[in-house]
């Protein structure tokens, strides 16, 4: 059995269905100074509103809210129903600190207090 609807109903339904994910992420994409909504995520790539977004390509930021995910490099995929979604080529996660190149001893001292 197949279900057929009318293409005007089946608009309206993607753009109440765009409207509801809007209204729920956090997530937003920043690429060359300008940011987009990210409708949802997963864990090869990303859907932005294609209305929104240009066809955005190459080194992109994640951010939950202002908080920073990830820096991207990314290819556009596909349009389909109301979204443009893209795939991470490659994905490396933010961190809030740069990393360590020696080993710090869980029970070492914070600072060290001067003679004086």
């Amino acid at each position: 059995m197949t279900t057929f609807l009318p293409k005007e109903v089946q608009q309206d339904l993607d753009t109440a269905r765009i409207a509801a994910l809007r209204k729920t992420s956090r997530l937003r994409v920043d690429s060359d100074a300008m940011t987009f909504p990210v409708l949802r995520m997963w864990q090869g790539g990303f859907a932005v509103e294609a209305a929104l977004a240009p066809s955005l390509r190459g080194h992109v930021d994640l951010y939950d809210g202002a908080r920073h995910l990830a820096q991207c490099l990314i290819i556009a995929s596909e349009e389909e129903a109301g979204e443009m979604r893209y795939e991470f080529k490659w994905s490396t996660e933010a961190h809030e600190t740069a990393p360590l190149d020696f080993y710090r001893a869980p029970d070492a001292p914070v600072a060290l207090l001067g003679k004086g």
